[in-house]
């Protein structure tokens, strides 16, 4: 594996704890990343301010919420009578915005680098996006052709990455078709679906190439547009078109990140015993979701009672393993490391696919896994669109972060079983789940909060 580790600025390893127990816990996932970011967006581009309660307070969230301030949003925060994050954000008025240049540091957030650049074409300054020195390697093509496509000039140094200048142009006046390959990263729809309601003219995101990754993020996208009055036309053969329409504001209140509650899940499963997340909703878009069907797959039992999803697990150790699986996970990538993990204990090889996109997320993930796999003696092998998995016994090692926080959570699950697995950067955790080290060692304290 190459490439920068961009640090967060962890001085020691993260030594990650064995189970000393089987579990018993009962946790609260704090707010959706995904949801978050993309209320934030449309609360900003509103007709009027909007209020937003329990969304996420993590590095992504506080980059998207700098950069709308930057683009003319102003976001005031505040915390509830209960503790709760509460945000209530003026939209940004595109009739006084200044001609000054600006730049927006993305971090290494997708949704910040994917999702804001169409909105600088409402604007009239250049306007720069940059990120993390590990962001330059994460595609970006897709998302400045279309950009191109839309009148804008941008300049990216012929490089297809951060960072770019775009300088609006001028929209289209007439109806309109953007052509673009989003097989990289189903971000580059949404980013495209979240403003072209604001646009002068109809404009419609025809994909093309290989299959969209992901596709339940573009649901997400397409619900919460729906949910503000935007209707969206899906022909259900990689086009989507949106008429110009008024994004009506609303208050509201975000889901539990569900993909992050996939490790403390899939926890009861190394370790044995049970572990719950409140506030599970019954109706979600979130590919976390899948989480009920996917940890069943590897010998879970999945319960739910109200709105508490409860997974129990035997545990792994001598003679007990997961059930080994093959899992096509191309609308689930998220969830990747988390099952790739599991079928480390398993009993036999498993197969994942359908996950070639992973290779341009936060670092190469599919790269990332088998690296880590290998040092500590495990069995794993990349292919075209994923990786196989056969078991065998782990030892001692560090397990790296390498810029990813799924990475990192990955490691303290291995840790559960395996003695004397190290971290080397547990804070990359910060970038969707600060708490992650509390929850976890809340949840092998074996009580509920």
């Amino acid at each position: 594996m190459t490439g920068d580790h961009i640090s967060s600025g962890a001085t020691a390893p993260f030594m990650a704890p064995r189970a000393p127990k089987t579990l018993d816990a009962t946790l609260s996932i704090p707010g959706s990343k995904s949801l978050t970011n993309r209320e934030l967006v449309l609360a900003a581009l509103a007709d009027k301010p909007s209020t937003i309660r329990g969304g996420l307070v993590a590095r992504d969230t506080e980059l998207m919420m700098k950069a709308l301030r930057q683009l003319g949003a102003t976001i005031t925060t505040q915390k509830s009578s209960d503790g709760v994050p509460q945000w209530h954000i003026t939209p940004i008025n595109f009739t006084s915005l200044s001609t000054e240049p600006i730049v927006i540091d993305c971090g290494l957030a997708g949704t910040v680098m994917r999702f804001l650049p169409p909105i600088a074409l409402l604007g009239f300054q250049p306007v720069t996006f940059t990120g993390d020195e590990q962001a330059k390697a994460r595609p970006m093509g897709a998302i400045i052709d279309a950009l191109r496509q839309l009148g804008a000039k941008v300049d990216d140094g012929d490089t297809g990455t951060l960072p770019f200048t775009v300088t609006p142009g001028g929209l289209p006046t007439d109806d309109h078709t953007i052509r673009i390959d989003a097989s990289a990263s189903s971000q580059f729809v949404s980013g495209l679906l979240l403003v072209s309601a604001r646009f002068p003219a109809a404009i419609t995101v025809e994909h093309s190439g290989a299959s969209v990754p992901s596709l339940p993020h573009i649901e997400m996208t397409m619900r919460c547009l729906a949910d503000r009055g935007v209707d969206v036309d899906f022909s259900g053969s990689g086009k989507w078109s949106v008429m110009p329409q008024t994004i009506q504001a609303r208050d509201l209140t975000i889901e539990p990140d569900l993909s992050n509650a996939a490790p403390f899940l899939a926890a009861a499963l190394v370790a044995g015993g049970s572990v719950s997340i409140r506030d599970w909703p019954i109706h979600t878009t979130q590919v976390g979701d899948q989480l009920r069907t996917l940890l069943a797959d590897f010998g879970g039992l999945v319960d739910r009672e109200g709105d508490v999803v409860t997974v129990q697990g035997a545990g792994v150790g001598p003679g007990v393993t997961l059930r080994p699986v093959n899992l096509d996970l191309s609308a689930a990538g998220e969830l990747a490391p988390t099952l790739i993990t599991l079928a480390l204990f398993g009993s036999g090889t498993s197969i994942f696919s359908g996950i070639g996109h992973l290779r341009g997320h936060e670092t190469d993930r599919l790269a990332a896994m088998v690296e880590n796999i290998t040092a500590l003696g495990g069995v794993a092998t990349e292919t075209a669109d994923g990786i196989i998995v056969t078991p065998a016994p782990l030892r001692a090692g560090m397990w790296k972060a390498f810029g990813d926080h799924r990475m990192a959570t990955s490691g303290a699950l291995v840790g559960l079983a395996v003695d004397g697995v190290a971290i080397d950067d547990i804070g990359q955790t910060a970038k969707t789940l600060p708490e992650f080290v509390e929850l976890w060692t809340q949840m092998l304290a074996g009580g509920s909060e």
